[in-house]
């Protein structure tokens, strides 16, 4: 039989179709392919990475390397370099456009890690010029407060460690070339309270403990040798600074524009520059302020009815807020004062179901361990993923070592309301709430590889959220406070670019904290310590609050009454500490 024009093109047709069905279907079986095969990259880059960098495990909680310290010299810089080097070749191999984007957001997440520890070894070499940078204290404090590890368990790993000390000191004090001043004085206190953790008491609990005799006086020759170790660093410090200050050669803290971008683009992952970030704080500020200003004409005739209002805005705020700062706890009330809060901020997000707070995980308030002071007057310091119930702990300063004069500056400055959006930033449903979120991520690398930006943004839109939802009764008072504490945020940013790059005095910063934001002189004298003792770190609070809040409510615009606060928190928090920009991307599917 003849085929027909008509059939023969049936027949092509038929054929094509086949064609294009079994090319489809070969596509989707190799991304199926490339998929999987890159869920087993990300697990065993994920062993990989600990193996050379056990430190950063032992924080994760993983356990395996505990009993291990890097030492810190060329070696092992170059074999760092090796293994970045060679897990971004084969990151490489992996065609993207196979990846769903949950799974481009960790390709992203892993490249940038990589890149990051190749920059800070060879262009940004912040291990010649901080000497901070070297102290074994964390690593001990870990394993000691660990509620999960018996004491002989705790002790036979801490003496493993031990070994590892002196080795570790030699190192450093061999990579020190010409510090900052600021960090040789920092490492000097900090080094110092290394024996807050390694103490002699530890001596006394190993003695009536089950390890071997042989290994108990291993441990007090090691434990020995260790605190010499950290001594002869303390000694090699101080020589240091005495030379720095009479000399007057420190390198100088500012780290100039093009360091500062690349920086900025590594550490806070935002999508704009270091310099668009300076500019849209610089435009905030105008704006809070005259937030502050319209607030301090309401409140004028409640606090000030027989006073006239200064002409000068700024006068004006200033003057209400110095008067309303003088309500504050006692100084020795203030560590406790914060233990009281903590509940009422959890009843305050149940009541309002703000979002799923966890009952069984644990949130610690206690005074800053020694070894972690001079940096932060309060700090979170929560367990890695595999550690996940491990007690978290909400770090406070206490005043001790302050003059009568330096603590009531200090105390005014965190007053009766601000210690309270203080406490929702560091606790709940702040670094607390977001922290214990990040552990529960699906995707490792979305908790591990944990960004600044998000973690600080996501801190700050809470001051603000909890506001918005009625805490404190909307009292005008309390907003007021807030504007002030966000403008302290913003003149983070703006302080830390000005310093960093445009290369401003000290006394123009403490202008810019005093009568730009209203702060106190000891918290504008501590701000700038800050600064001159990180770079970038300080911009990550604003970049990232500006935009977590303005995605949150462009989101609210679109979806009208069907948005769901409570549900946007934890769709938001699901997806670990990971960039703003890839968790946008997560929820909007782009």
């Amino acid at each position: 039989m003849k085929k027909t024009a008509l059939s023969l093109a049936l027949v092509a047709a038929l054929g094509l179709t086949a064609c294009s069905q079994t090319s489809q279907q070969q596509t989707e079986n190799n991304s199926v392919q490339v998929q999987q095969n890159f869920a087993n990259f990300s697990e065993q880059f994920i062993h990989d990475y600990w193996k050379q960098f056990p430190e950063h495990s032992a924080w994760a909680g993983y356990g395996k390397y505990d009993d291990i310290i890097s030492i810190p010299d060329q070696a092992y810089r170059d074999s760092t370099l090796a293994f970045a080097n060679a897990k971004l070749n084969e990151l490489a191999k992996f065609d993207l456009d196979s990846l769903p984007t949950a799974q481009k957001t960790d390709y992203y997440l892993i490249e940038n890690a990589l890149k990051r520890t190749i920059w800070h070894s060879e262009t940004f070499k912040s291990w010649q010029w901080n000497p901070s940078n070297y102290n074994v204290s964390g690593g001990f404090a870990t394993i000691l407060n660990s509620r999960f590890k018996t004491d002989d368990e705790k002790f036979a790993t801490v003496l493993k460690r031990l070994q590892y000390v002196p080795a570790y000191y030699d190192a450093a004090k061999a990579n020190i070339d010409n510090p900052t001043l600021e960090y040789t004085q920092l490492a000097i206190g900090q080094s110092k309270g290394a024996f807050s953790v390694l103490k002699d008491e530890l001596l006394t609990q190993v003695k009536g403990s089950n390890l071997s005799s042989s290994d108990k006086a291993l441990f007090v020759k090691r434990f020995n040798a260790a605190k010499d170790a950290i001594n002869g660093y303390i000694n090699f410090l101080t020589e240091l600074e005495k030379s720095l200050v009479e000399n007057g050669n420190a390198r100088s803290f500012r780290i100039g524009e093009k360091l500062y971008e690349e920086k900025f683009a590594l550490d806070i992952q935002s999508g704009y520059s270091a310099k668009e970030m300076y500019h849209k704080a610089v435009a905030d500020k105008d704006r809070v302020t005259a937030e502050m200003v319209k607030i301090t004409d309401e409140l004028w005739p409640k606090y000030f009815p027989n006073a006239e209002r200064p002409s000068e805005d700024r006068d004006a705020v200033a003057k209400l807020i110095k008067h309303l700062s003088v309500k504050h706890v006692a100084r020795d009330e203030f560590v406790p004062e914060i233990k009281r809060q903590i509940p009422d901020l959890e009843a305050f997000v149940r009541e309002k179901d703000l979002i799923t707070l966890d009952p069984e995980k644990p949130l610690v308030v206690r005074e800053t361990p020694e070894y972690m002071r001079g940096f932060a007057g309060a700090s979170i310091s929560a367990p890695g993923p595999y550690d996940k119930k491990e007690n978290t702990y909400y770090n406070v300063t206490p005043l001790d070592n302050m003059s009568d004069e330096q603590a009531e500056s200090y105390l005014r400055e965190y007053n009766h309301w601000i210690l309270q959006i203080l406490n929702i930033h560091e606790a709940i449903p702040g670094h607390y709430t977001q922290l214990v979120y990040s552990n529960e991520s699906p995707s490792l690398i979305k908790s591990i590889f944990a960004n600044g930006a998000m973690i600080e943004g996501w801190a700050v839109y809470t001051e603000r959220m909890m506001l918005e939802e009625g805490y404190g009764d909307f009292e005008p008072e309390m907003w007021l406070m807030y504007y002030k504490w966000n403008l302290r945020v913003i003149c983070n940013t703006i302080l830390d670019y000005a310093i960093q790059v445009k290369g401003i005095s000290k006394e123009e910063g403490l202008d810019l904290l005093m009568n730009g934001a209203f702060q106190e002189k000891a918290e504008a004298e501590g701000k700038w310590r800050r600064a001159t003792l990180s770079q970038v770190q300080l911009t990550s609070y604003y970049s990232g609050y500006r935009e977590i809040y303005d995605f949150r409510e462009s989101l609210k615009a679109a979806q009208g009454d069907d948005f769901n606060l409570k549900a946007f928190h934890e769709q938001f928090l699901s997806y670990g500490s990971t960039p703003f920009k890839y968790v946008k991307a997560l929820m909007t599917d782009k």
